[in-house]
């Protein structure tokens, strides 16, 4: 019997690959599988080039639990150890000690798996005592036994074995008996092993007898050695890819479509990504894509080498030329990393300009589930950025959709304002702003839909990069300021009229929570509306954008600002008018006329530079003026049905109307039926 001492320099190397080099226990068992499949493969690479000689026999790799031994089994069927090949791999870790590797991996211990073959010692993370029996495959080669208690201490002798290969048996230790589990081994199996190319047996299959079930004499296979992606494209029909989606999701709908990458340069990288169906909320969930390194699952958890953008894709990526953290299994941020993210980016925007091209029937029909993808893609990654703008669709209120450049060609004729500038037109509520859509399509204009997630934030990139473009929502001003032109009617009314006109609306719209109105003139013509409310642009966005991101919450403090606008055409409003002249006009005009006097009088003393006192004496007079002739337009505005009927159309067409208010129109307005 041989006894030695493992290859370190301190006695705290074990504690450090228990504690430090794997935060996660379960590793132990891909590392040990992945081994016992290396092995495999190259038995099968030295039997094809004729250094392995006699037959094969069965390749597999097999997982077994001894409870009354309390021990664990990783077996395979390779190349086998001799005792001086365990010398070279086992007993000798190649680094001077753990004080050294703690100062240089504190920070990253991201490929110390590949340079130092640690994968093995993983075993120490749930065994106290570990047994190796291997019979290597080479001729005349002697079965041996290799044990380690955890300590730098190992024996090492000859054993009897009658099969080539190695059984790693692990006794497992008290923290970890679930490890003797049936049922957790073969989660963990399936979770990193369903697609090694070697199989991989876990226990026996199962059958119900006598109420319940029991082990059969057929071998319980994990995993599938030949999975969709590592096949040609050529190769597989549409209902493979479906079938090893839903392998890969059960349960969830058919994807829209998918993307089967495939480079051996300057990179080796494999896979599958599918466009799922997003339903409802706007969710990025990182768990989508599976990570794969030789078919051995390493991490859901892609960041780095999937874009951001399309991490709501689903699937599996497969690259033995991603470094990987040996605790956690997170990726590095490094050259080789950004290039297979911008392959991804690149395969993505062919795939989807390519879907565009050859049937453009098909894309439409799917663009409201992809448009998310885009959008999202466009914001955030310049390059699919330049690549989208060529595939990217608008939809209008009547259902079409039109390429960036099929839509400027579509409204360039009617759409420039005065200053030339190309004026889009849209809705977020094709219900909600009917009335606002059909004025503007009266008028000849094209109404764009853009009712998405992130529209508020993808019409600012449009406003971006389409030269001299403007994007105005249909509700946001009377239609004939939405796209300025060189003409324009004047608003005919005296200063009595604004105060008389002013005020009575504004005394009789309800109190509303968090909202302000702005109360306005415009002559749009007898058959408009004789009163529309509209939300200005600019800070409607702001708001929209803030219920999105948190650092702009400034903006969603403040009070929705409305315009209350009064078309001084229709006839409606002439009646009005023609009443408040004959009822309270001769009242309201002389304290405007007072106001106006000692509006001028403030205005000569203060470019005389007269005292404080008596500024302020003209100013408190003018305060109360103001007040009277507020109370008194108000007092008579609040008799007269029809102001307050017009005022709540106007609320009611915006959603604005609600609570006691409604229900008092409704009364009101079945009084005047």
């Amino acid at each position: 019997m041989q006894k030695g001492t493992i290859g370190v320099t301190t006695e705290n190397i074990f504690p450090v690959i228990k504690k430090f080099l794997y935060s996660d226990h379960e590793i132990f068992l891909r590392e040990l599988v992945s081994n016992a499949i290396d092995a495999t493969q190259k038995l099968k690479t030295l039997a094809s080039v004729g250094e392995a000689k006699g037959e094969l026999g069965e390749l597999n790799v097999k997982v077994s639990i001894n409870k009354d031994k309390g021990t664990l089994t990783v077996s395979d069927c390779g190349i086998g150890m001799t005792s001086e090949d365990i010398d070279k791999y086992i007993n000798q870790i190649a680094f001077s000690g753990a004080e050294e590797f703690l100062a240089k991996y504190k920070d990253s211990a991201n490929s110390i798996i590949g340079h130092f073959g640690l994968g093995f010692y993983s075993a120490f993370m749930v065994a106290k005592k570990v047994e190796i029996y291997s019979l290597s495959y080479k001729d005349g080669a002697k079965a041996v036994k290799w044990s380690c208690d955890g300590s730098p201490e190992y024996t090492m002798e000859e054993c009897d074995k009658a099969n080539r290969g190695t059984d790693i048996v692990l006794y497992v230790d008290d923290e970890n008996k679930d490890f003797l589990e049936q049922s957790r081994i073969d989660g963990l199996l399936k979770k990193y092993c369903r697609f090694l190319p070697i199989l991989v047996i876990s226990g026996k299959e199962q059958e119900w007898k006598d109420g319940k079930y029991v082990d059969t004499d057929k071998d319980k296979v994990i995993n599938v050695t030949d999975p969709a992606w590592m096949k040609k494209p050529s190769d597989l029909t549409k209902e493979d890819y479906l079938n090893f989606y839903h392998d890969l999701y059960p349960g969830q709908e058919d994807p829209l479509f998918w993307i089967h990458l495939n480079v051996d340069y300057p990179f080796t990288l494999t896979g599958i990504l599918y466009f799922p169906k997003i339903k409802n909320n706007f969710e990025i969930n990182k768990n989508r894509i599976q990570l794969y390194c030789n078919q051995v699952f390493v991490t859901d958890s892609v960041e780095g080498v999937v874009p951001e953008f399309l991490m709501l894709l689903q699937g599996v990526i497969d690259s033995p030329d991603i470094p990987l953290n040996v605790s956690r299994s997170y990726l590095q941020s490094d050259a080789a990393v950004k290039k297979i993210s911008t392959y991804i980016t690149k395969k993505v925007s062919a795939r989807l300009e390519e879907i565009f091209k050859s049937d453009r029937t098909e894309y439409e029909s799917k663009w409201d589930d992809i448009k998310i993808f885009i959008e999202y893609g466009m914001l955030t990654e310049q390059k699919f950025c330049e690549s989208a703008m060529k595939f990217v669709l608008l939809s209008n209120t009547d259902g079409k959709h039109f390429t960036l450049d099929e839509y400027k060609t579509l409204i360039e004729s009617e759409q420039i304002d005065k200053d030339g500038n190309l004026i889009y037109l849209y809705a977020t509520d094709a219900i909600a702003q009917y009335n606002y859509i059909n004025s503007a399509k009266e008028k000849g204009y094209d109404v764009l839909l853009m009712d998405g997630q992130l529209d508020s934030h993808f019409i600012g990139l449009l406003e971006s990069k389409l030269e001299k473009s403007q994007f105005v929502r249909v509700d946001s001003d009377v239609i004939g300021n939405l796209i300025k032109k060189d003409t324009k009617k004047e608003v005919n009314l005296s200063q009595l009229q604004r105060e008389i006109l002013t005020t009575e609306s504004r005394s009789q719209i309800p109190a509303i929570e968090k909202c302000e109105f702005v109360v306005s003139f415009e002559a749009m013509g007898e058959t408009d509306a004789p009163l529309i409310i509209t939300q200005g642009e600019y800070m409607r966005r702001m708001k929209e954008m803030a219920a999105m991101q948190p650092g702009m919450s400034f903006y969603g403090e403040l009070p929705d600002s409305y315009s209350l606008i009064v078309n001084t055409d229709h006839p409606l409003v002439a009646k009005v008018l023609n009443d408040a002249d004959a009822n309270i006009a001769s009242e309201v005009s002389p304290i405007l006329e007072s106001i106006s006097s000692k509006n001028n009088q403030i205005s000569e003393l203060k470019k005389d530079n007269k005292t404080a006192d008596e500024i302020k004496q003209l100013e408190s007079e003018v305060s109360e003026l103001r007040s009277k002739q507020e109370n008194l337009i108000s007092e008579y505005a609040s008799k007269q049905a029809v102001v307050k009927q017009l005022i709540d159309l106007a609320l009611l067409g915006n959603g604005l109307l609600k609570g006691e208010a409604l229900s008092s129109f409704i009364k009101r307005s079945v009084e005047l039926l």
